[in-house]
């Protein structure tokens, strides 16, 4: 009367799922530098905490006795774990049953995947490596008809950006559906040489006059360079911590705030050498991310699209302890003056802050949006505007460093004015309606042309002009809070850090994230 029989039933179906594609498969996926889907998933979780659903799901035939014949398991691995004591969702593609493509069952693990992580309030962690639930050209000879393309269950990957951490590793070619789960995070990991993102891969594009490499047509230097994906790593082991680090900044979901880190660097301490970090001379560019490194807690800084949309610098970061949105110009690029891709890469940022209930702290540098026939035809002043619109629906606490320039309609969109915010000033800090540099010959024009000594009298104008654009004169009107010695700027982060957290509050955005 006992179910023994049922259960070793069972765990043979268990271990035919273990088995994957097969052999020869597995090591050829092993031959690609690959590791296999389940290598993948128990290197990431925490050890021993991965429960898998759905391990039986699959392709079956019965023989005439009712007994299983031949099974091969659903191409993707689905199932919750923990990271660093955490739970989240992990949902990997297997690239040794048909490449990853659509198989039987799927399509279901994989959306009540998405849709646990959502309900259950836990991160989603994508292992992408195939189409993903896509079509495959070989269904035609099975099917007798085609469909309308959709998606079913699509929204819970949409709803999921706004309530959930999304992470996507991409772990080899990803097509379709693969590209599109990609694309649909928070963030988005690609290994050098080993993975590659497109819509349609290179026999699809060939037929349009396009003869491609997989890494020609969508490698790493593509889709980290435009923002599908943010950051490329060496190795599948970098990717798997890469996650791990990202999500350690992050809460479980919208209805937590972020865990606060490690508190061991001092709040109060003061790197002697910021206080001639920024060159006198306005020409003159500084290395806007070794004064991050100074202010924040040390080792705490994780850059994301470090590789598009340059002229911004966008990372997570801690001060003493708590995880923030960090933000900073790069006048190494284009002077630091906004372009369309860096007003794009501005707003996915401030999205996420405020989806996820982080502070953000901006060092200002913008001497304004990139100009000339380039930058119009790229439409900077739409992109531009997108990104001042994302800052000023942004709630969540927000303090302000200048650290130099500030200067037009991006000069206005560092924060929202309208709020009180903190904000602070170093004595480098130079501001205005319009650079000085290039506006005096255009407002004395006249002036100049009639002047006996025109040169002497640009000199004599730019000499009372320096006197104006001094910080001290917008402080005297108050029009400036705070002036700081640069040496002062980690403490009073850190006290904002701490403050916000009196503030923060949970639950979903007005504004929710979107791709």
């Amino acid at each position: 009367m006992s179910w023994e029989a049922e259960v070793e039933e069972l765990r043979r179906r268990e271990a035919l799922a273990e088995a994957m594609g097969g052999e020869e498969r597995v090591a050829n996926q092993k031959g690609q530098g690959k590791l296999t889907v389940r290598e993948r998933v128990a290197a990431l979780v925490d050890e021993g905490s991965f429960h898998e659903v759905g391990k039986i799901a699959g392709a079956t035939e019965y023989g005439e006795d009712g007994k299983l014949k031949a099974f091969r398991a659903a191409n993707m691995v689905t199932g919750r774990a923990r990271i660093d004591g955490r739970p989240v969702v992990v949902l990997g593609d297997d690239f040794t049953i048909r490449g990853g493509a659509a198989d039987a069952s799927i399509g279901r693990k994989m959306m009540l995947a998405e849709q646990w992580a959502n309900e259950w309030r836990m991160p989603m962690i994508r292992l992408v490596d195939g189409t993903g639930g896509g079509g495959s050209a070989r269904t035609l000879s099975t099917s007798a008809k085609t469909h309308v393309p959709e998606v079913s269950g699509w929204q819970w990957p949409v709803s999921n950006m706004a309530t959930v951490p999304v992470v996507a590793l991409a772990l080899g070619p990803c097509a379709g559906l693969g590209a599109a789960r990609v694309a649909a995070s928070h963030f988005a990991v690609m290994v050098k040489g080993l993975s590659q993102v497109f819509a349609a891969g290179p026999p699809v594009v060939k037929a349009i006059g396009e003869d491609l490499t997989k890494e020609e047509l969508g490698g790493w230097e593509i889709h980290c360079k435009n923002g599908v994906a943010d950051l490329a790593v060496d190795t599948e082991a970098d990717a798997l911590a890469a996650a791990r680090r990202f999500l350690s900044y992050l809460p479980s979901s919208i209805d937590e705030l972020p865990p606060r880190g490690p508190t061991g660097d001092d709040p109060n301490r003061r790197e002697d050498w910021l206080i001639s970090a920024i060159p006198k001379d306005r020409k003159q560019v500084y290395k806007a991310r070794k004064i991050i490194e100074a202010l924040v807690d040390q080792g705490s800084f994780f850059e994301l699209g470090a590789l598009w949309g340059r002229a911004v610098i966008t990372g997570l970061a801690r001060f003493d302890g708590w995880p923030v949105a960090l933000v900073a110009g790069d006048p190494y690029i284009a002077g630091g003056a906004w372009t369309a891709e860096s007003s794009d890469k501005l707003v996915r940022f401030c999205d996420m802050a405020q989806t996820f209930h982080l502070p953000v702290v901006h060092l200002v540098d913008v001497p304004g949006f990139a100009v000339g026939l380039a930058a119009e035809k790229a439409g900077t002043i739409r992109h531009g505007v997108r990104a001042q619109s994302a800052v000023y629906q942004a709630t969540v606490p927000w303090a302000t460093v200048m650290i130099r320039k500030s200067f037009g309609i991006a000069g206005a969109a560092v924060r929202n004015h309208s709020r009180a915010q903190p904000r602070f000033s170093w004595p480098s800090g130079d501001w205005g309606s319009l650079p000085v540099e290039g506006g005096l010959e255009a407002a004395y024009k006249r002036d100049l042309e009639a002047a006996a000594d025109p040169a002497a009298m640009m000199a004599e104008l730019r000499a009372q002009a320096e006197h104006v654009r001094s910080p001290f004169r917008t402080a005297d009107a108050f029009l400036m809070e705070e002036i700081i010695d640069p040496r002062d700027t980690r403490p009073l982060l850190c006290q904002f850090a701490n403050d916000a957290q009196r503030i923060l509050k949970v639950g979903p955005s007005a504004v929710g994230m979107r791709p």
